[in-house]
């Protein structure tokens, strides 16, 4: 079953499956994400306790999401141009690579991944 990203997604799990996120979360100021709370500590509660509101915590969660798309669409490409990519094995694919994206201009251009 793949895993869905939601207010309740564990963060080491949120993390663990769609590595971009933790650029995403970095960029929010969570820079604990390899701390023991990670591991059980929801996206919800975690954006609490960092202050977040309601309305906040959903405008992450679908940042979140939007940045994890963008990860398997590459990693769907990559997949086509190795011809590996089968319609029943992309999300294989996709979940083992842990690639991180690219989301700004430096990274873009060959730069360091900001974790």
């Amino acid at each position: 079953m793949a895993f869905v990203i939601s207010r309740a997604s564990p963060i080491g799990e949120l993390v663990l499956n769609h590595p971009v996120s933790a650029s995403v979360l970095l960029e929010h100021g969570f820079h604990c994400i390899g701390c023991g709370l990670a591991a059980y500590e929801t996206l919800e509660e975690g954006a609490a306790a960092h202050g977040f509101d309601d309305a906040a915590i959903d405008a992450l969660v679908q940042e979140i999401k939007d940045a994890a798309k963008h990860e398997e669409e590459i990693l769907l490409q990559a997949a086509e141009k190795s011809g590996k990519a089968e319609k029943n094995n992309v999300a294989a694919i996709a979940a083992s690579a842990k690639m991180p994206v690219a989301k700004d201009e430096k990274m873009k251009k060959g730069g360091s991944a900001p974790f």
